[in-house]
């Protein structure tokens, strides 16, 4: 599966995922905005960054990119986002379903890359679990 079909998977769960909590969702045309969809909630717009999150099995945990990437036909270009490009990122690791919901201060705070350990591997929680299926930080902000 190419890396472009992960990510039209992952917003079409994002965007039902969030049509069955009861959000607005809006589609921009194109893909040359920052953000992947937006909700409307009481009037106020959301911003929200889809990632789809892969498998890395040295490190046994689901790693997503925190940089946008742009290609043309001689070479592929990461840059990092800035604060105000989008207001949330939505994670998905599709083989579980599972979404992880990060305002984007934090996501952007993050040198390169962030991974997220499904498999208890440890006694403490990894940070990135307050984010875990937290659509309640979406409402929030509205």
């Amino acid at each position: 599966m190419d890396t472009k079909l992960k990510s039209d998977i992952a917003e079409s769960a994002v965007s039902t995922e969030l049509l069955s909590r009861g959000f607005s969702v809006l589609k921009p045309v194109g893909d040359r905005l920052p953000y992947d969809i937006a909700v409307d909630t009481n009037g106020k717009l959301i911003r929200i960054q889809v990632k789809h999150a892969w498998y890395n099995k040295k490190d046994k945990a689901y790693l997503v990119d925190v940089r946008r990437t742009k290609t043309n036909r001689r070479r592929m270009i990461r840059k990092k986002y800035d604060n105000n490009d989008f207001d949330f990122v939505v994670v998905f690791i599709g083989e579980r379903r599972i979404f992880y919901i990060i305002p984007s201060v934090v996501f952007n705070g993050f040198a390169s890359s962030i991974s997220f350990i499904e498999d208890h591997k440890r006694q403490r929680s990894p940070i990135s679990d307050q984010y875990r299926e937290n659509w309640q930080l979406i409402t929030c902000r509205s």
